[in-house]
């Protein structure tokens, strides 16, 4: 199950955390992603979408 959301495309992305000793260490950020139901075509799908894209009401959340 990929960590991505059906709407933008956000992903998981990998970089380093640095200290304030300036150490390197391999880490990742992922996004915040929700499972939501919503309606398309009169057909109920579950998407995976981020907080960003709900919050942007890019789609309707069905109730």
């Amino acid at each position: 199950m990929s960590r991505t959301c059906d709407i933008c495309g956000k992903h998981t992305i990998t970089g380093n955390t640095v200290s304030h000793a300036k150490n390197h260490a391999r880490r990742t950020w992922k996004p915040n992603l929700q499972k939501i139901k919503t309606e398309i075509d009169g057909t109920t799908i579950t998407l995976k979408i981020c907080a960003r894209c709900l919050k942007s009401d890019f789609i309707t959340k069905k109730v």
